[in-house]
């Protein structure tokens, strides 16, 4: 069997980055698309599409989604915001999965986030919920389900997701619910913790992998948190970290194979 490729980035709505001035970087979401159509990915699971507005509020159409779809013309497309929220801070917010094959089953789970207090330019605020979504594929003839998520950064608000776990425990939920199901899957996202190895450990007791723990994928620090996991049905052939500066996040590729 020819091998088939899960691409999973952070696109940080399309802000490039900036060595000097990260946080003004400008919008180039042309310069996202190349660099996913790039690689040649059959499955894209993205996280951060879109851009949270003030107030909350959520564009319908959501307008990169549609750029993205406009741009990956052989692909199905599956999108969700989190829930409205008028707490929304300008960050990036939304997911995203592609894929060659048709995708059937959709589903976006809320992810509700611990009540932790943060200070943002004075203010004390506190998060927003994050989400968790999926849909069921066939790859070969074999069904196969994805998952994609982007858990709550609570290293950034002085915190610990050791602490608060329950995010981290509704995705291992779902990771669960497919064996129970006889149902292969893959899960991606930007896990946003920085003890990898304890993350990687928690969903090992599932019966998953993820492809690696050593390269670091976001700029701002030296963390390893975006992750591809997968069960004991698909083997691993090819990974890699792939620098690129259409983001704070680097991309991260993985070819598999049926074993």
């Amino acid at each position: 069997m020819k091998p088939f490729r899960v691409l999973q980035f952070n696109m940080q709505y399309g802000q490039v980055w900036d060595d000097h001035a990260p946080d003004q970087a400008p919008i180039r979401l042309e310069e996202t698309i190349a660099e996913i159509l790039r690689h040649d990915a059959d499955l894209i699971h993205l996280q951060e599409v879109e851009r949270a507005l003030p107030g909350g509020g959520q564009p319908y159409p959501p307008p990169n989604y549609e750029r993205l779809r406009a741009a990956l013309p052989g692909h199905y497309g599956h999108f969700a915001y989190p829930p409205a929220d008028p707490r929304e801070l300008p960050f990036g917010v939304g997911l995203a999965i592609f894929s060659r094959t048709p995708l059937r089953d959709t589903f976006a789970e809320t992810l509700p986030s611990p009540p932790v207090e943060f200070d943002f330019f004075g203010e004390k605020k506190t998060p927003t919920d994050r989400l968790l979504i999926g849909a069921t594929t066939e790859i070969a003839g074999r069904p196969l389900r994805l998952l994609n998520t982007h858990l709550l950064a609570l290293f950034m608000l002085k915190s610990d997701s050791r602490a608060h776990p329950e995010q981290r425990r509704r995705v291992a939920a779902r990771l669960r619910a497919a064996r129970s199901a006889g149902e292969s899957a893959i899960l991606t996202g930007d896990f946003n913790v920085r003890d990898h190895e304890g993350l990687a450990a928690e969903y090992a007791a599932e019966g998953f992998a993820t492809v690696q723990k050593s390269a670091v994928t976001w700029r701002r620090q030296p963390y390893v948190l975006d992750h591809i996991f997968h069960d004991s049905a698909l083997r691993c052939v090819r990974h890699e970290v792939i620098p690129t500066l259409a983001s704070d996040h680097h991309v991260l590729v993985a070819d598999f194979v049926w074993a």
